[in-house]
């Protein structure tokens, strides 16, 4: 395929095409989104983008082979691209947004990593196991986003890793169900074994003692690493802190839920409606910009 030229035009449509996919798949992101500035807001859009033609490779009714032979095609096309050969509009912005925040070239490549470990794992024997697999689908994307927001202490890179493995967390949790039904079981084997669950009550989804606690410290220990990502937001730019704390609201109300469905991921799926993300993302924005705005106020009177 022929490179693309970065132009002014082509760059608007290629950040657009990219903004037209979050707008359709996002869901949950792209009410967080909307609190950044346009320029933030569109390189995370390509991020976005990015990790969801990864993902869908992993969807596609495809033979194993077949899927990561695409993602190493996928690879190729990003170090491509990286190196100042895009081919796609997607890859256009990506490269532009990878020189633009300087954000690592290895970040991208992990992304590709998680989802082929997604494809080639499915029991993790501990959590130390499935912490590794959190950390590539979910934590490696925080870290490319502060980049973005924009850090000066270091210690950034230690929540924006927390925030992600709380949500990812928090989506294993709510997807046992879908999960089990693609015999993919991320509950960590030895707290199965440690509480007496047994992973073939999982496929016919029984719920019961056991079943509550193995959930249960798995809420708590989303809480904990949410607790933890709580600290990132007095150390990024304070015109992006609204983002990750939307984020952090939607995925601590689904988690809030699950908990008060009693831990039963087996009946209607748990999800927030369009409303429901509005008006969380919304209050969240509001707080952050009124919370920018009290120094200037107190220092003018």
């Amino acid at each position: 395929m022929a490179s693309l030229t970065a132009t002014p035009e082509s760059l608007d449509e290629a950040y657009n095409t990219c903004l037209t996919i979050v707008k359709s798949r996002a869901k949950n992101f792209y009410f967080a989104f909307l609190t950044l500035p346009r320029r933030e807001r569109l390189a995370i859009c390509t991020v976005y983008a990015f990790c969801r033609t990864c993902d869908d490779y992993s969807d596609d009714d495809l033979e194993l082979q077949q899927k990561l032979d695409l993602l190493e095609q996928q690879r190729h096309l990003l170090h491509e691209a990286l190196d100042g050969r895009p081919t796609t509009p997607e890859f256009l912005a990506l490269q532009d947004t990878v020189e633009r925040y300087g954000i690592p070239r290895h970040y991208f490549d992990e992304i590709i990593d998680g989802v082929t470990m997604d494809l080639t794992v499915s029991r993790y024997p501990s959590f130390d196991e499935l912490y590794k697999y959190c950390y590539l689908v979910a934590s490696v994307v925080g870290l490319v986003c502060i980049e973005i927001f924009g850090y000066s202490d270091p210690k950034a890179k230690e929540h924006a890793i927390d925030l992600g493995i709380a949500m990812q967390l928090v989506n294993i949790m709510r997807d046992v169900k879908e999960d089990a039904e693609r015999d993919r079981v991320y509950l960590p084997q030895d707290e199965m074994e440690r509480v007496g669950y047994l992973e073939s009550d999982l496929f016919t989804g029984v719920l019961n003692g056991p079943f509550d606690e193995l959930m249960r410290l798995q809420s708590q220990r989303a809480r904990e690493h949410f607790q933890k990502a709580g600290r990132l937001l007095p150390l990024i730019s304070p015109k992006a802190r609204a983002c990750p704390a939307a984020l952090q609201g939607l995925y601590s109300e689904l988690l809030r839920r699950i908990e008060t469905r009693g831990y039963n991921v087996y009946g209607p799926r748990i999800r927030l409606s369009t409303r429901d993300k509005i008006w969380l993302a919304g209050k969240i924005w509001l707080a952050s910009a009124i919370k920018r705005l009290l120094p200037r106020s107190k220092s003018s009177s």
